[in-house]
């Protein structure tokens, strides 16, 4: 099992930024993959950017050039650095984590309004 445990949302003006924080506990070593999803509402959930254990980062079209992925594996987490905020990033944050199993956290809200 893995446990996921994000943190960082919060609510930010357009052109804003924010940093997520997701740290992993657990079996820790079963996971080939992370990533952040989001889900606004009325919408189903998109994935925002992928960090595979050795390769490179992948990012939905929307958010390329402003939402960098990162990882720790010293400290187990991984971020999700977001910049120029726009209202349509409003939604709330998964992480999740891919391998043996599929893990979620249970999410943060990002709110982006003037």
């Amino acid at each position: 099992q893995v446990q996921l445990v994000e943190s960082g949302g919060g609510l930010v003006h357009p052109g804003g930024s924010l940093r997520l924080s997701c740290a992993a506990s657990g079996s820790i070593f079963s996971i080939n993959a992370m990533g952040w999803y989001r889900q606004a509402p009325g919408k189903q959930r998109e994935l925002v950017a992928h960090i595979p254990r050795g390769g490179s980062t992948n990012y939905a079209d929307s958010v390329k050039g402003r939402f960098t992925i990162s990882r720790d594996n010293a400290k187990n987490t991984v971020y999700l650095l977001m910049s120029n905020l726009k209202p349509e990033d409003t939604a709330v944050y998964y992480c999740n984590a891919a391998g043996k199993g599929d893990y979620w956290g249970k999410g943060t809200l990002v709110t982006v309004s003037s």
